[in-house]
């Protein structure tokens, strides 16, 4: 969202980016902290705008913290997440008592001072915070809209505990994308609009940083940031273009 399309609408010249890419035997896989759909509903969604994406070359932060909580035998959740979204979690255990961890994602309007306090009490008697993201941010056709990763960062101070990142910029999280791909590190970039989950998420983890300016993209933002991407585009209708320019300079 946002490096594709915009809410319902794919940007300008992405089908094409990426049909040109995967023509060219480009191998792509499609990262989203998004966690408000399920890894098949997204897909179903990018299909309904021409996007020929599979299930299987998306990677959510959803399903790494689905990973992430089957491999804990004696976890017990209490789940903060999207309808859409609990299904694929039907088979972790749920508790209403004092859970092992609590997994946050994009709940919208639901948050208030009694919620907050529920989750901090639970985190003070022991329960792991999984947080899908800590985006500030999120693009849609109105403006900019407050993400979760403010109400992420006020659990971490109040109960002095840090948050599991599940999503990027996780390096774990990138590394399971990279690794699927099947190329070395140096050769892979991540394309987004988020200069610091997306740019600095992937130079953490040993991968090029493309910054585009479509999205949450904000240039005062980007200007006073101390990120500095290996390249800015002005749109990902335009990295055809630049892969073959640096194909032809050899400036990878």
């Amino acid at each position: 969202d946002g490096v594709l399309y915009v809410d319902e609408a794919p940007i300008h010249g992405a089908v094409d980016a990426v049909n040109t890419l995967k023509g060219n035997g480009v191998p792509c896989r499609f990262l989203t902290n998004t966690s408000t759909l399920r890894r098949g509903s997204i897909q179903k969604k990018l299909a309904s705008m021409g996007f020929e994406i599979t299930e299987q070359e998306i990677f959510s932060a959803p399903q790494a913290a689905l990973s992430y909580l089957q491999q804990k035998p004696n976890a017990s959740c209490k789940l903060y997440l999207a309808e859409d979204l609990k299904a694929d979690f039907s088979a972790i255990k749920q508790t209403q008592g004092l859970p092992t961890h609590i997994v946050i994602g994009d709940i919208g309007p639901v948050w208030d001072y009694e919620l907050l306090n529920t989750i901090l009490n639970d985190l003070l008697q022991g329960a792991e915070l999984l947080a899908i993201h800590k985006n500030k941010f999120w693009q849609t056709e109105q403006g900019l809209r407050m993400d979760i990763g403010g109400f992420i960062a006020a659990l971490e101070y109040a109960s002095n505990k840090p948050a599991r990142i599940m999503g990027k910029p996780s390096r774990d999280f990138f590394d399971l994308a990279a690794h699927d791909l099947g190329v070395p590190k140096s050769a892979v970039a991540v394309i987004g609009d988020d200069v610091d989950s997306d740019v600095l998420g992937a130079q953490h983890a040993g991968l090029h940083g493309i910054l585009c300016k479509t999205g949450k993209y904000r240039e005062e933002y980007f200007l006073n940031s101390h990120v500095r991407p290996d390249y800015v585009i002005d749109s990902i209708r335009y990295l055809p273009y630049l892969l073959n320019r640096l194909e032809r300079t050899k400036l990878y």
